[in-house]
């Protein structure tokens, strides 16, 4: 029986030069959506919903009498009551409560890919990375990495996290894609320092002028918030 193919997408921009359907799209932003979600979810909100645009944000947020929280250049949005930092959501805050949710990156891809077909959207970070993996293999389908980049560039922390995945799961699919080859490289190649090797990053230098550096650390921390946030009926919950 042959083994389901899984494939990296370097950035949003590629995605439309992949079949994402009868797949599971692995939404990946690291720095920090999807770092926030897993979050977000593992202290007991009830759902996030992840929007496009900061209009949808603040009409949902309405709708739902959710928190609303965004960035765009790592910065809270004005008119929106919160950002994208994992430390704004402790159990203590979220638990019962919806986050809707609005990013420069991580929330178009996921709908970029939804529209492409994908048959299941879940999202992945370091904070839940065995919960990815434990995940796929138990799918055993398809799988894209979808890196959600920076504004449609490539950056290394998102490829950074696929290889990671790559490295758990690989004996498992069938890879023959050069990018999942450089995320593994790399992965190996920095795996027991990395911390000190996303200090080198640009989104590092980015977003460490607004005092994120504990941010950043943590969302490049194993497992600190194991679950599975999975796509349903327009939320992420935990799957």
């Amino acid at each position: 029986m042959s083994k389901p193919v899984l494939h990296t997408v370097l950035s949003p921009k590629l995605l439309k030069l992949y079949d994402c359907t009868d797949t599971v799209v692995v939404i990946i932003d690291v720095f920090r959506a999807t770092s926030t979600i897993a979050t977000a979810l593992f202290n007991g909100a009830t759902r996030v919903i992840p929007v496009d645009s900061v209009e949808k944000c603040i009409a949902i947020g309405t709708q739902t009498k959710g928190i609303t929280a965004g960035e765009r250049d790592g910065k809270v949005i004005a008119g929106l009551q919160y950002g994208n930092s994992p430390a704004e959501y402790p159990e203590s805050f979220i638990k019962g409560q919806t986050l809707v949710l609005t990013t420069t990156n991580g929330t178009k891809l996921l709908h970029m890919a939804l529209n492409a077909g994908a048959s299941e959207v879940i999202t992945g970070s370091f904070p839940n990375l065995s919960a990815v993996c434990d995940f796929l293999l138990k799918e055993n389908k398809n799988v894209l990495l979808g890196c959600s980049g920076w504004k449609d560039k490539f950056n290394l922390e998102d490829t950074l996290f696929a290889g990671a995945v790559i490295n758990a799961v690989k004996e498992h699919f069938t890879i023959h894609c050069d990018s999942s080859l450089m995320a593994e490289d790399m992965y190996l190649q920095h795996k027991d320092d990395l911390l000190s090797y996303i200090r080198k990053l640009t989104h590092w230098h980015r977003l460490e002028k607004f005092g994120l550096e504990k941010d950043l650390e943590y969302c490049c921390t194993n497992d600190v918030a194991n679950v599975l946030p999975r796509y349903k009926n327009g939320a992420l919950i935990v799957g």
